[in-house]
């Protein structure tokens, strides 16, 4: 098992004790919100605090006066030891009284920012969200101001950082948190088909086994469990370490169909068809040949070490009526399953959305041109599809105009990064999002843009390097992604709340209660 390698694994190495002995068809992930505390000694933190061995006395006032716990001496020892810089809170301590370096009697310590905030993430994820991300994933609870964090806009200068919600001064009725109602219903067509309905208007997007390991990959399955939503596989094919996890798992069908199988159609509850990515249309999927390891070989039926490129188009699909044929070809041999279609945002996608409701899809899903992970080429990710925000209000205006909008549900992906994202997309018309970055930094991503190559990511998360995959544990990566939902799901709540919303089925489409920074005349600036 050292290796991880899919033809080595049995599901008895896997599940717990009491799911081994009765085999029952689905794991069950308890959804307890537990501490999921970095795997590295040294998180990387906003604030960085140095101590002079020299000066100081080890006389523990620091330590007596941090509510934090930045500061810790083990029994026994002389001195202390390094400071945990992560959970510092900075200047912010001196107003509450608790300053350690102004405190200290001997002038022993001293703060400075990390130099590392300048050089971690990038404009639309910046520094400071990918450690509150960390924050959410450890704790399960939005992490309080006092670390100065910015979760909820980066610095794109567009797009939903320029967008924000209209809140009223007093909510025009007051709700409590458990009259919130956050599920979503994913078959609105009353055709015979299961009705099903998840917990939090979100489920994870696909990750192929390749391209993320497989523990990645069940992390994001256990999570799906005890969120009751679901997570996908991507068009890497369906590993047999999944089978617990089928009730909750989407399977997609890709242009390269790689790994696609009736048996593994037959398992599960959605049916995806990704027609194109957000990150790179045009472009069709690529794996290149050192991930592509005797595992990922063996199960999408290839060469071990042979780079993996899908055409951009099903070339047995150039209409609605070939569309139509697949999703019926789908629905004879799985009579149970809903249909998704992934398509990315041209800028006909308002035609391309209501020609797939018009063949018999479930489940639209838009992805946008800011999704995509390392492995998507920048020129394609920033520069061709359509901006999910504008894709998401065209496509549910011309549905309502064709009558069909309550009869489709409609997905976003693309660029949705935190809680706020969620409720902004929404709000302009989605019924719910797919969610993929995220997911990755809540296992501590860094955002490097390595995750194309075998031993590229330096986080062990999107790789298929046998030394590097069991660097994460996949209790505590399931654990950390629980604990991300919760704080979702407790701030999207909290949004309901100030709008006076019972659901977020009433958010859908409320565009009346957003304001874009550059089209209003408020000098300042409300945030979300």
């Amino acid at each position: 098992m050292a290796e991880f390698l899919e033809t080595d694994c049995k599901l008895e190495e896997i599940l717990p004790e009491k799911t081994r002995k009765t085999r029952t068809p689905q794991f069950q992930q308890a959804r307890t919100i537990r501490p999921a505390l970095p795997r590295y000694r040294n998180e990387i933190s906003k604030y960085i605090i140095l101590r002079d061995e020299e000066k100081c006395a080890a006389c523990g006032q620091c330590m007596a006066m941090c509510p934090q716990g930045v500061h810790v001496k083990k029994p026994g020892y002389k001195y202390f030891a390094l400071p945990k810089s992560h959970l510092c809170f900075g200047p912010k301590c001196e107003a509450k009284g608790c300053y350690c370096i102004t405190a200290c009697p001997r002038g022993a310590l001293r703060i400075q920012e990390n130099p590392m905030m300048k050089a971690l993430g990038d404009y639309r994820w910046p520094a400071a969200m990918i450690l509150a991300t960390w924050k959410m994933a450890e704790r399960g609870e939005v992490p309080s101001a006092d670390y100065g964090y910015e979760f909820e806009t980066g610095d794109s200068g567009g797009g939903f950082d320029r967008i924000r919600f209209k809140f009223p001064g007093k909510p025009p009725i007051e709700l409590g948190k458990d009259e919130i109602d956050t599920s979503l219903e994913l078959n609105r067509r009353h055709d015979g088909r299961p009705r099903i309905r998840i917990d939090v208007p979100w489920y994870g997007g696909g990750m192929s086994f390749g391209s993320v390991s497989n523990t990645t990959q069940l992390s994001k399955a256990r999570a799906a469990v005890a969120w009751n939503t679901f997570s996908c596989t991507g068009e890497g094919g369906f590993m047999e370490r999944m089978r617990p996890y089928d009730d909750h798992m989407i399977t997609q069908v890709a242009t390269g169909l790689f790994g696609v199988r009736e048996e593994t159609i037959q398992r599960v509850r959605i049916v995806e068809f990704k027609y194109a990515q957000g990150a790179k249309p045009g472009l069709g999927g690529h794996l290149l040949g050192d991930k592509n390891t005797e595992a990922v070989a063996k199960m999408r039926e290839t060469v071990i070490g042979i780079s993996l490129f899908s055409p951009f188009p099903f070339h047995s699909v150039y209409s609605i009526e070939d569309h139509m044929k697949h999703i019926d070809w789908v629905k004879h041999i799985n009579r149970r399953a809903l249909i998704s279609t992934k398509v990315s945002t041209p800028n006909d996608v308002d035609m391309v959305a209501v020609g797939s409701y018009s063949a018999g899809t479930h489940i639209i899903h838009l992805d946008g041109g800011y999704g995509g992970t390392g492995a998507a080429p920048d020129i394609a990710k920033k520069n061709i599809a359509m901006p999910i925000e504008y894709a998401i209000s065209k496509v549910h205006n011309f549905l309502t105009d064709e009558g069909a909008r309550d009869q489709v549900t409609l997905m976003a992906s693309g660029g949705i990064r935190n809680p706020c994202d969620v409720a902004k997309a929404i709000a302009l018309g989605a019924d719910g999002v797919v969610i993929g970055t995220a997911e990755l930094v809540a296992l501590g991503c860094v955002r490097c843009g390595r995750c194309s190559t075998g031993r590229g990511c330096p986080r062990s998360i999107a790789t298929t390097d046998k030394m590097l995959v069991p660097k994460i544990n996949l209790e505590w990566g399931a654990q950390r992604i629980i604990n991300m939902y919760n704080a979702w799901r407790n701030e999207l709540v909290s949004i309901l709340q100030r709008l006076g919303l019972r659901s977020v089925s009433e958010l859908r489409g409320r565009s009346d209660l957003l304001m874009h920074l550059d089209y209003t005349n408020d000098v300042v600036e409300h945030k979300s």
